[in-house]
Formats: C-alpha cells, sequence, structure tokens
C-alpha cells in the first residue's frame, strides 16, 4: 500500500491546506516521539507526522499501540498555544469531539467518547475501542507546544483481553472504508476548528456537545487507579475544565484522573 502523500492530501483540506505541513512515513518508533524531537528542533504549529506503521507506538498510561498499514491511522499533530498547560485542561476531550465529528460526518454510526481519551463504538448494545488520544505537553515563555497522538482502528485489531476493539468499517452501512486521503483530511479539518476555538474558550465552548457524545451519559461507573477503587456512582458528565462528574454517596464528586469503567450488577 502506498503512503499517504501530502500533494494529494492538500486540496482535500481546502481553506485549511496551509495551517498543515505533513510528513508520511513507511515506519518509525513512534509518530509522537517523532514528533516531539522535531518540535524540539523548532517545527511550527500543524506539522504532523503519519506513519503506516510503529515500532514502539504508545497510548495513555504507557499502554502500546498496535498499528499496520490497511488496518489503522496512526499520526501525530504539533499545535502550539499561547498559554500555559493549567489553561489547556480537558483539551483531549475536545480532541475527542474533533474525531468524533469527523467520523459521524463521514457516514458512521454509534460513535461515542469516554474520558478522557478515548473515542468508542457501539455494537450490539456493547461499546468497543475506535480510535484512542494522547495528549503530551511542554511549556517555554512563548506558551505550551502539544503533540496530539491519535491512533484510528480502520479494521478491528486482533482481541485483546478486557479490551474490546473495533473498526472504522464496522461503523458504515456501506462496509466499505472511505478513501484514506479524504479520511485524513476529515480529520485534520475538524482538529483544526475546534483547536482554533479552544484557543479561545478552553473545554467550556466544547463541553455541551462532548456531552452529547459522551458515551456513558447517567450511567453506573466505577473510577480505578492502581487497581484500587476510587469511586463508584453514576457519571453525569464532565465539568467546565474537562474534571469527570460522577454522583455517589457523598454527592457529586470531581475526578481528574483513573480508568473509568462501566459497572454491572
Amino acid at each position: 500500500m502506498p503512503l499517504l502523500d501530502p500533494v494529494v492530501l492538500r486540496p482535500l483540506l481546502g481553506a485549511y491546506a496551509g495551517r498543515f505541513d505533513v510528513d508520511a512515513l513507511a515506519v518509525c518508533d513512534s509518530t509522537s516521539s517523532e514528533l516531539l524531537r522535531r518540535a524540539d528542533a523548532g517545527a511550527p504549529s500543524g506539522t504532523v507526522v503519519v506513519a503506516d506503521a510503529q515500532t514502539a507506538g504508545r497510548g495513555r498510561r504507557g499502554r502500546s499501540w498496535l498499528s499496520a498499514p490497511a488496518d489503522s491511522l496512526t499520526f501525530s499533530l504539533l499545535w502550539r498555544f499561547p498559554c500555559s498547560p493549567l489553561q489547556l485542561s480537558g483539551l483531549s476531550l475536545a480532541v475527542g469531539v474533533a474525531l468524533a465529528r469527523a467520523l459521524s460526518g463521514l457516514g458512521a454510526r454509534g460513535v461515542g467518547l469516554k474520558w478522557p481519551n478515548d473515542v468508542l463504538l457501539r455494537r450490539a448494545g456493547e461499546f468497543a475501542k475506535l480510535a484512542g488520544i494522547l495528549i503530551e505537553m511542554a511549556s517555554d515563555r512563548r506558551g505550551t507546544q502539544v503533540v496530539i497522538g491519535i491512533g484510528l482502528n480502520l479494521r478491528a485489531p486482533d482481541a485483546v483481553p478486557g479490551q474490546p476493539a473495533a473498526g472504522l468499517v464496522d461503523a458504515l452501512a456501506s462496509g466499505e472504508l472511505p478513501e484514506r486521503h479524504a479520511l485524513f483530511a476529515a480529520l485534520l479539518v475538524e482538529l483544526a476548528q475546534v483547536l482554533d476555538a479552544f484557543t479561545v474558550d478552553g473545554f467550556a465552548g466544547q463541553k455541551n456537545e462532548w456531552q452529547r457524545w459522551h458515551a456513558w451519559q447517567d450511567e453506573p461507573v466505577r473510577v480505578v487507579e492502581d487497581g484500587r477503587e476510587l469511586l463508584a456512582g453514576t457519571c453525569i458528565g464532565a465539568d467546565f475544565d474537562g474534571a469527570l462528574l460522577v454522583r455517589g454517596e457523598n454527592g457529586v464528586e470531581r475526578v481528574l484522573a483513573g480508568d473509568v469503567s462501566l459497572r454491572h450488577g
């Protein structure tokens, strides 16, 4: 399968073509690692690295992310914000909104968002992971550089115990994937729109839309960190700064870290 071609991609980006500098690689250790190195060397905001294969792809909390050219789309985007990292809370949720918008616009059905950085797909009444988001930040006197890593399953990978996964093809009535350049362009355009809005309004400007995509709204959940249950209750959404809100025995509590799962029984 040939690499994504930035020349083919450019006209599909429309008015946003000048906002991105895309480099397509056959293989790298991790698109985020590669982009972090380029950022340290002065790469501009809007630099994108997309790779057909990663030898050391990674996800949240050090988990690995497996990818194959025909079965996944893995890329990282550099974006610079004129503020401190403290003002970027909820960014991973906003990125989720951009992905959900783009995939829905391409005809995907059953897409939902899970706090803080997963895109899910509802199948037969259950949710499986469709995409993951990894945010890495570094600040200096000019503001904050952010590397946004995204891994999207085009086709469901081999089953991982405890981690059901789905592919984009499962969400499309046609059963056929969009042309790769059109898919990538749709994702980048929505990301640019959401990140521009986030620069002005923060997550507060995306909160209501995130809530509409929220897969586990009003569902019983448990929050676990390092194998220890921190909280159990009803998930009622996200606060204006991106904190998860759970109504438990002691009222509504804010969750800033942890793994959230549905509580059964």
